[in-house]
C-alpha cells in the first residue's frame, strides 16, 4: 500500500503572504525553506527561512510557481501539516496544522511529536 499524504499543504493566506514576501526580496532567493529546530519549552519549534539554494534530500512543494522548500531533517515532523497565515490586532505570522504534534507549549511557541 502506497502512502500518498503530502508533506505539507499551504492555504491561500499563506501563499498570498509568501507570494508578498518573494517580491521583497533579492533575485537571489528561490524559495522558502521550511524546517524545525530544537528550542523552547516543548522541544520543537518551526523555523522558516529564504532559501538561496535547492539543497541535497529536500522535498519541493511547488504552487502556483512558488517554491517551498522542505528540510529533508524536518520531514518526518511535518508529514500531513498544514501551513496558515494570521493577522490580527496584535500579532501576524505563519501558524502550522500538524496531526504529528502532541502537545503544545502554553505560549504556542514549540511543539512535541510523538517518537513511536
Amino acid at each position: 500500500m502506497e502512502n500518498n499524504k503530502q508533506i505539507l499543504t499551504i492555504t491561500d493566506a499563506a501563499l498570498n503572504r509568501i507570494k508578498f514576501l518573494m517580491k521583497k526580496t533579492g533575485n537571489d532567493i528561490v524559495g522558502l525553506r521550511v524546517g524545525i529546530k530544537t528550542a523552547g519549552c516543548s522541544g520543537l519549534k518551526y523555523n522558516i527561512e529564504y532559501a538561496k539554494e535547492v539543497k541535497l534530500f529536500e522535498e519541493k512543494v511547488i504552487i502556483d510557481d512558488v517554491l517551498i522548500l522542505v528540510d529533508p531533517a524536518a520531514t518526518m515532523f511535518l508529514i500531513g501539516s498544514k501551513m496558515d497565515y494570521k493577522e490580527s490586532k496584535f500579532s501576524s505570522g505563519f501558524e502550522f496544522e500538524n496531526p504529528n504534534e502532541i502537545s503544545r507549549c502554553g505560549c504556542g511557541e514549540s511543539f512535541t511529536v510523538s517518537s513511536s
